[in-house]
């Protein structure tokens, strides 16, 4: 794989996310995800693609700022900071598995703070 492959995998679901385009989320994800976060714990392809169209449906738009990423062998994790509706700011950590096949194998987000 080359260098930062994750993070590009990760960076590029980011995006997808708050473009809610759930056509090239699907492609990303293997059949095996898990997805948790502080409200939802969900598994396998079909669960993970009904909470993130739920969560899609559920609001206007999303913005999402990455204030910084970091990566090891298999997983990155990404700062966010994370605007819904243009008003309710919520900054998450996002842990981001990437399976061999360059697939996502699973999301866990993490409810931080606003302040430093």
């Amino acid at each position: 794989m080359p260098e930062n492959y994750n993070k590009e995998i990760s960076l590029s679901y980011l995006k997808r996310y708050a473009e809610k385009d759930l056509d090239s989320i699907e492609e990303m994800f293997s059949e095996d995800i898990v997805l948790r976060d502080w409200k939802i714990r969900v598994e396998g392809k079909g669960n993970a693609l009904n909470e993130t169209r739920k969560n899609f449906e559920s609001v206007h738009s999303i913005e999402i700022d990455v204030l910084s990423t970091y990566e090891n062998n298999d997983t990155v994790a990404a700062e966010l900071k994370i605007t819904v509706d243009s008003t309710e700011q919520l900054f998450v950590v996002d842990v981001i598995t990437i399976g061999s096949e360059g697939k996502i194998k699973s999301i866990r987000a993490y409810l931080g703070r606003g302040d430093d």
